[in-house]
Parts: structure tokens; C-alpha cells; sequence
């Protein structure tokens, strides 16, 4: 049975858990918002902790807190960014849109554990206060937002980037391995003209490194950091190095180079940063969703479909029928993506509600940003090792598709023009032969000739030779 202590704030009294470091506010929100059961993640956490020991040691500096407080709270904030005191941390992400709560539950812990080290019992007022020492220069308006987006750096320098950057790689091996490779281009799914199945691949290459280059640009703007704006972006109750000093000790704790927002107005009556960050996001969710659905294609059947290529069998794939092996990875990936597409539509509309001169939805912005990077980090780590790595290509079939596409046919454009053409590449369809086999049959070309103009391999490059070097 769970024991209480009674503590009290302006709004009155309040039972909290006996054992709880977190005290009355967070108790009020803990009963105000039982939603989703959902928590602010480990690296925000973290990152709340880092803001709070950088704050009390920037006021330490500035002789403004008493070094025997602001020691004792460097201390505890240390204890939240280790992890220690997670279990203290039960608020729901749908709260107040500020995260004053959340905000104030880390006061509260930190206080409640820092007055617990210099020796007063856990539930009895000490010489720590949650608002006037571990919340000095600071408000939830900038503190929250501060932690968004060193939280979503961290998350996208130590997860994100070198989880794409695995599957780049992945993809460039195998667009080398498979460039030698000439198989029938589809457009619109319907046959094309030739192109190696390496050219497909550099192709998904390219949009993961572009993916890269738009989530590195886009980082930038989380670089810079409300902290020092307070309530309103004026700075109130701020000294006005505050803000400077404590963003170098955030850098230097987390090997990143952050700065002062160039507006504390800007920097908290909206989130536009977090928008940018998240678009960029979508933007490889869905270069992620196209990759993995080609794959799909390009594996399909493997008796009935294309069979180009096959993918790695890890898992059987029906519970009734025997031997049928499933996609099941790229379908993983192509999930996470619709997740991720969903989670930038929640991002913009939160910040909508950007009114006057604070985003109110900052908590759920938080979460759905913070979800998007950690999903896409695993899946493309997961979409790398487990399916791309092991890929092999079925180069007879891919050849023979090749060779009787009738879209073949295209190379005879400047030849023979594009309306003869087009009745070979109808014949061919018609009858089955091949277009080389009709154009000799009809005396168009030689076989020297065909075979020199109509070789799959020569069709997946611009060459100026079309017969003996010359043109018609």
C-alpha cells in the first residue's frame, strides 16, 4: 500500500508518495493528465538534467546561488542525465503545452534529492528550493524548448546520421557490385529502355546521401538555443551572460556547437526550427519508403512476379502456406516511413498553435520529433544488414528481360525515325522476337550492326556512335 506525505503549494494541500522526490506540482500533474501513459524519452531527460547543471553552475560563476546549493545541484542534475532518477519522472506527454510541469518536475526532484545530500529528509522543507535555486535565471518557456533541440541533436549526431550513413554504404556496395548488371528499365512499371541494375541502385545511393545532406542542414537550425529568453524572450530575472555561458557548458558536455538564439522572441513564441528539422526528416521517410517498395517489386513473386533480384530469407512468411517467404523488412521500413510522415503532419500543426509569444504544444512536438529520429536511426540500420547486404541479382533473367523489351526499340529512333520504330517495337510485342531479330529479318540493320547498336549493355550510356560511327 502505497504511503503519503501531504505537501502544499498556492492551490492548496496535496498528498504526494511518500518515497517520491517529485513534490506537489508534479503531483497535480501526475492526477491532471493521466492520457497516454506516454513519457518524455531518455535523451530529453538527459538533456533537462545537463540545462539545469550548466544553469547552476553559470549562476555559481555569476555569484548569484550560493556555491553550497549550487553544488548539490550539480550533483543531482548529474544523477538525472546518468539516468538514475528516471522513475521520477511520471509525467504524460500530453500536459500543459509549455511543459511547465514537466519542467518543474525536474525542480522539484532535483531539489527534494539535493536537500536529501546535505541532510534533510526526503518531504521536509531544506535550503534547496525548486524555483528559486534550481529554476534561477530560467523559465519552462526556455528551458523546454532548449531541451527539444539539444535532445533532437544529440539524437540525430549519435543515432541518426551514422545509421543513414550505414545504409549509404550498404547501397554503394551493392550499386558496384550489380553495375555490370544490364536489366529492362520500367517506367510507369511498363518496360523502358535498358539500364544496369548498379545505375537503380546508385540511384537509392544518392537519395539517402541527399537525405543525409538535408537532415545535416536542417540540424543547424536546432543549434541555436532559447536558454536566457525566460518568460517572454525578454531575459527577465536573467544577468545578461547567463545565456552565453550556460550554452558553451551544453556544447562542451555534448561535442556540439551551439549558440544563442539570434531572437529569444522568435526562438519561443514558435517552433518553426523544429518544423524544418522534421520536414527533412519526412523528406528520407519517404526516399526510405520508395527504396523499400522497389525492392518489393523487384522481388516479387519469385515464380509469378519479377524475380529480378532476391532478397534475404529471414523469416517465413505465412502461417499457412508452406515455404512462402515475405518482404518483411522492407515492409518495416515502409511503415516506419508512413509513421514518420504522420509524425511531421502532428510537428506543423502543433506549431500552429504558436500563439503570441509561446508554441503551446511543445510536449507533443517533442515526442513525435524525438520518435521520427530514433525509428528512422533503427530501421535504416535494420534495412542495411538485414536486407540490402544480402540482396543477389538473378543476371540471366534481368538480361533476357532486357533483350526482349521492346522498348529497345527507342535506339532506332535517330535510325530508322521514331513511327518505324514504333511498328517494330509493336511487332515485337506482338509476335515474341526480339527487336534485333525483326530489324535483321526486314534488312533495317545487319547483324553486325544490330548486335553493335542493339546491345542492352550500350543502351545504359549516351554514345554518339549509332552505325560505323555515324548517324542518320
Amino acid at each position: 500500500m502505497t504511503e503519503y506525505r501531504t505537501e502544499k503549494d498556492f492551490l492548496g494541500e496535496l498528498k504526494v508518495p511518500k518515497d517520491a522526490y517529485w513534490g506537489v506540482q508534479t503531483q497535480r500533474a501526475v492526477e491532471n493528465f493521466p492520457i497516454s501513459g506516454i513519457r518524455f524519452g531518455r535523451r530529453f531527460i538527459y538533456s533537462l538534467g545537463l540545462i539545469k547543471m550548466a544553469s547552476a553552475q553559470t549562476n555559481m560563476e555569476l555569484g548569484l546561488l550560493d556555491s553550497k546549493i549550487g553544488k548539490a545541484i550539480v550533483q543531482v542534475s548529474q544523477e538525472v542525465m546518468d539516468g538514475k532518477l528516471d522513475a521520477q519522472f511520471p509525467l504524460d506527454i500530453f500536459q500543459t503545452g509549455s511543459g511547465t510541469s514537466t519542467n518543474m518536475n525536474a525542480n522539484e526532484v532535483i531539489a527534494n534529492r539535493a536537500n536529501e545530500l546535505l541532510g534533510t529528509p526526503l518531504g521536509e522543507k531544506g535550503t534547496v528550493h525548486p524555483n528559486d535555486h534550481v529554476n534561477m535565471s530560467q523559465s519552462s518557456n526556455d528551458v523546454i524548448p532548449t531541451a527539444i533541440h539539444v535532445a533532437a541533436v544529440i539524437a540525430i549526431d549519435q543515432d541518426l546520421l551514422p545509421a543513414l550513413r550505414e545504409l549509404e554504404d550498404s547501397l554503394a556496395r551493392k550499386a558496384k557490385e550489380f553495375d555490370p548488371v544490364v536489366k529492362s528499365g520500367r517506367t510507369h512499371l511498363m518496360d523502358a529502355t535498358p539500364i544496369r541494375l548498379g545505375q537503380e541502385f546508385s540511384g537509392y545511393q544518392s537519395q539517402i546521401d541527399h537525405g543525409i545532406r538535408r537532415v545535416t542542414a536542417a540540424r543547424a537550425s536546432l543549434t541555436e538555443l532559447a536558454i536566457g529568453g525566460t518568460a517572454v524572450g525578454t531575459g527577465i530575472n536573467t544577468h545578461p551572460d547567463f545565456p552565453g555561458r550556460v550554452v558553451e557548458k551544453i556544447g562542451g558536455a555534448t561535442n556540439a556547437k551551439f549558440r544563442v538564439a539570434e531572437n529569444h522572441f522568435e526562438a519561443q513564441m514558435a517552433q518553426d526550427s523544429l518544423v524544418e528539422v522534421s520536414g527533412a526528416l519526412k523528406t528520407v521517410a519517404v526516399s526510405m519508403v520508395k527504396i523499400a517498395n522497389d525492392l518489393r517489386w523487384l522481388s516479387s513473386g519469385p515464380h509469378t512476379g519479377l524475380k529480378e533480384i532476391n532478397l534475404p530469407a529471414i523469416q517465413p512468411g505465412s502461417s499457412i502456406m508452406p515455404g512462402k517467404v515475405n518482404p518483411v523488412i522492407p515492409e518495416s521500413v515502409m511503415q516506419v516511413g508512413v509513421a514518420v510522415i504522420g509524425n511531421d503532419m502532428t510537428i506543423a500543426a502543433a506549431n500552429t498553435h504558436s500563439n503570441l509569444d509561446l508554441c503551446t504544444m511543445m510536449p507533443v512536438m517533442s515526442h513525435r520529433l524525438q520518435q521520427s529520429i530514433e525509428l528512422l536511426s533503427n530501421v535504416a540500420k535494420v534495412f542495411a544488414h538485414k536486407c540490402i547486404d544480402g540482396i543477389t541479382a538473378n543476371v540471366e533473367l534481368l538480361l533476357r528481360y532486357a533483350e526482349s523489351s521492346p522498348a529497345i526499340s527507342t535506339k532506332l529512333n535517330p535510325i530508322i525515325g521514331y513511327e518505324k520504330a514504333a511498328e517494330i517495337a509493336k511487332e515485337a510485342g506482338r509476335t515474341g522476337k526480339t527487336v534485333k531479330e525483326i530489324v535483321v529479318e526486314k534488312g533495317l540493320l545487319s547483324k553486325e550492326e544490330a548486335d553493335k547498336v542493339l546491345d542492352p549493355k550500350h543502351l545504359t550510356a549516351p554514345s554518339k556512335d549509332l552505325i560505323g560511327g555515324g548517324g542518320a
